[in-house]
């Protein structure tokens, strides 16, 4: 599969994690040359240890809110921490790697000019009024609540790289990404899937908050990373936003009977308070995709979810070893 016609050098920041991981698998894939940066907060080496030593694959370990110097033809920027477990931790530097990491990738980019890549997320729409959400949606997010430090960075993000292109003729592309799953995922990351996974494969009770009605939709990762490249490979004058992500909505209670089910598990559902700011429904439209791209998502949740719950009972047999 040769969708580029050379072979280039491309800067995955946060390579180590989740998405990153899986995008460097696809770039290696696709023939080019990755450099992996991480400084491996939430990232970890196990994510890409079968990438290292591959001739075509560098790892480099740095915190993206210092500067960077370094000669690529391409950037994807994915650093900063996802869930809110992680997010949460350390709030003000989850501030300073969405809004300083972005200022030093794109300084970076208008240096070397070359096109870059942001990846948003479908919580710049916090706790939507709007559903499902299209891209010109302006969002309902709280500035000052706990989850804000990732909303508000994310949203400063969008801002940074849309006044980059308009004042520095820099090429963009910002693609919100919507609930993803699949291997790789931390297992301790405070995530739905993950969450339900482990708990059903330990026989412990499954957590649910609030009653469990509220939606979200799940993108398997093999089917998020396609539209990636897509999207970096489409005509410079199409910077985005757009929303990547299932347009399939489930209840909590759905997916965690779901999980039950596939594990064969004997667990129970337990109900805990809603957190503050937990949106009620999230789900993309996804017309600009299908319409720029050709893409749409293709691996169903059940399949998707019985590929991330092998993962999972793999990585939990190891750790009792």
């Amino acid at each position: 599969m040769s969708r580029q016609s050379e072979r280039k050098t491309v800067l995955v920041t946060g390579g180590a994690g989740f998405l990153g991981s899986h995008l460097c698998d696809k770039l290696i894939a696709l023939g080019h040359e990755v450099v992996c940066v991480d400084n491996f907060f939430t990232g970890n080496k196990r994510n890409i240890e079968h990438l290292i030593g591959h001739k075509r694959f560098e790892l480099v370990r740095h915190d993206v809110t210092f500067p960077l110097y370094m000669e690529v033809d391409q950037i994807y920027n994915l650093a900063c921490p996802a869930s809110p477990i992680h997010y949460q931790h350390d709030p003000v530097q989850t501030t300073k790697t969405s809004v300083h990491g972005a200022i030093n990738m794109l300084g970076l980019a208008k240096r070397l000019k070359c096109r870059i890549f942001q990846a948003s997320t479908s919580e710049v729409y916090g706790d939507p009024s709007v559903h499902p959400q299209t891209e010109s949606y302006w969002g309902n997010v709280n500035p000052i609540g706990p989850r804000s430090c990732y909303d508000e960075g994310k949203r400063c993000a969008e801002t940074l790289f849309f006044d980059y292109h308009r004042q520095n003729n820099l090429e963009i592309k910002v693609v919100r990404i919507f609930n993803t799953y699949g291997p790789r995922m931390h297992p301790n990351d405070g995530r739905v899937v993950s969450n339900f996974i482990v708990q059903a494969l330990k026989g412990e009770p499954i957590t649910i908050y609030g009653e469990g009605s509220q939606t979200r939709s799940f993108c398997y990762v093999d089917d998020l990373i396609e539209g990636f490249v897509r999207f970096m490979d489409a005509p410079a004058g199409f910077t985005g936003p757009m929303n990547l992500g299932n347009p399939g909505e489930f209840t909590m209670k759905e997916l965690a009977e779901k999980v039950i089910e596939l594990t064969g598990s004997k667990s129970k559902l337990t109900y805990l308070p809603l957190p503050q700011d937990d949106p009620k429904q999230r789900r993309p439209d996804i017309t600009l995709a299908k319409t720029k791209l050709g893409w749409e998502p293709k691996v169903h949740l059940t399949d998707g979810l019985r590929h991330t719950i092998a993962y999972f009972d793999d990585l939990l047999k190891g750790h009792a070893a």
